[in-house]
């Protein structure tokens, strides 16, 4: 029940109780932990050029459509102002709502990810700019009233269409800030129509009389009274519905961080895989490193002479070579759904049937073999023209059974491919020095393609019980010279 006292001050006797047990070191683990996530946002985003871009198309993106609502809303605005208010003096606020319209093309021009002070600047100066439309009287008004009926228009409401497409193109933490900011200026600018605004307290006096026997209906129909509990119910609930956009906020950032984080790992496999398998291996819910044993075929290519070529030339241009080389070799991988396992220095390693095996894997393994024949003939009659060395290229494959999975530390896994099948490869690219070849491939590998045998082994030629380091039995080979 209210006593007299509370009825007549308007004020709760418990509210000092309440007060006291408000401690604002009480949100100093808040901040702390509002600052260590915009600290860690920010060094995953500069670690990580996917979360950066992702960061960076999600403001560019956000900002764009921020700017481009808030513009459509200004114009209906704009449209019934009139209609609310038909006099002369609505041109003064047209021409204020064409600010608010610049000073959000301006927000887009300055908008960067992270801190951006001049960003924020224009934040504020929107927020301190609409403080003042609503509560400074225009200057074309004839009639005289009290400044505090300004309060009576309810133009708050203004500030939730500045927080709605707030929330489209800023972070969380800005969007948090918003209820802070709103409340300063707002707050501010009461207190200034309070002490300083124009009063007339003849007409209060004649109000009063009228309601003596209601003080508190009095409290609400004072002309000369910013209704201060009022306004400060606008603001807490503002700054209410901030947090809870800003909690949102930060829902969508862990999500697109998360999704980041994603396309990172997708470009990691990207390094090693087709774009075709990358997509495949994405959809499975088998993790890919998981140790087993499949048959695959195995591919060596290296560099003929390159001990040689590196020390007769200068580092960069043997660096240079080598990226070359790299890139043709590698298309010729890819092209032919093959899995770039390593680069060896000079040479590469590389897989088919990895890490899910197919029908075709022997047969893209010569073709791949042919590919990077093909691409370093066209490469080497560039050369020539420049009078600059050819650069030959021997290469071995195999077809066998091979364990696969990842090896290593838990600080550092390497998905990999063992066993006999990767030796013998590798033994076969190293006899072609001796066989005066360009390619080995061994029976094992031609006798599992099936279709298309007849042009892939066009122009091998079959070689007999070939000797191989390391193994006790000889091994049937053809041979591409």
């Amino acid at each position: 029940m209210e006593t007299d006292t509370t009825r007549q001050t308007g004020k709760i006797e418990k509210a000092p109780a309440l007060a006291s047990h408000f401690n604002p070191l009480n949100l100093l683990p808040l901040l702390r932990y509002v600052r260590s996530t915009r600290l860690e946002d920010e060094a995953r985003a500069n670690e990580n050029k996917h979360v950066r871009a992702a960061l960076e198309e999600e403001k560019r993106i956000g900002m764009r459509i921020a700017v481009w609502a808030r513009t459509i809303g200004l114009i209906v605005v704009a449209i019934f102002l009139p209609f609310v208010n038909p006099r002369l003096e609505v041109i003064y606020y047209e021409l204020l709502l064409l600010a608010f319209v610049l000073l959000g093309f301006a927000q887009l021009r300055m908008a960067r990810v992270g801190q951006s002070r001049a960003e924020l600047g224009l934040i504020f100066a929107d927020f301190i700019l609409l403080t003042f439309v609503l509560l400074a009287p225009s200057p074309f008004v004839a009639e005289d009233w009290p400044g505090a009926l300004q309060t009576r228009f309810d133009g708050f409401s203004y500030f939730y269409i500045m927080l709605a497409t707030g929330t489209l193109a800023y972070s969380w933490r800005t969007i948090a800030s918003f209820g802070m900011w709103v409340a300063m200026a707002w707050l501010s600018g009461i207190a200034i129509l309070a002490f300083f605004g124009r009063t007339m307290p003849e007409l209060g006096g004649q109000i009063r009389t009228i309601l003596a026997d209601s003080p508190r209906m009095f409290e609400l129909l004072d002309p000369n009274s910013v209704g201060l509990p009022l306004r400060f119910q606008e603001v807490i609930v503002f700054v209410i519905a901030s947090a809870i956009l800003a909690l949102k906020g930060w829902r969508s950032n862990q999500l697109l961080m998360h999704q980041a984080s994603l396309a990172s790992e997708r470009a990691n496999l990207s390094r090693y895989f087709p774009p075709s398998m990358v997509d495949e291996l994405a959809q499975k819910t088998k993790p890919v490193g998981d140790v087993r044993s499949q048959e695959i075929a195995v591919l060596f290519a290296d560099i003929v002479g390159f001990t040689h070529f590196a020390e007769t030339h200068e580092p960069q241009e043997v660096v240079t070579v080598l990226r070359r080389f790299h890139v043709l070799l590698e298309n010729a991988v890819f092209s032919n759904r093959g899995t770039l396992d390593k680069f060896l220095g000079d040479g590469v390693m590389a897989t088919f049937g990895t890490p899910a095996p197919h029908a075709d894997d022997a047969a893209n393994a010569l073709q791949c073999g042919r590919d990077m024949l093909a691409a370093m003939d066209k490469w080497n009659a560039e050369r020539r023209e420049m009078e600059l060395p050819e650069i030959r290229l021997s290469i071995g494959i195999h077809f066998g059974p091979a364990i696969l999975g990842d090896i290593g530390s838990e600080r550092r896994l390497e998905f990999a491919t063992l066993g006999d099948t990767v030796n013998v490869a590798a033994r076969l690219e190293n006899t072609t020095r001796s066989l005066s070849c360009r390619l080995v491939a061994s029976n094992n590998l031609l006798e599992r393609i099936g279709t298309d045998r007849d042009r892939l082994c066009n122009g091998l030629e079959s070689h007999r019980a070939l000797p191989v380091r390391g193994r006790e039995t000889a091994l049937d080979v053809w041979l591409l010279r």
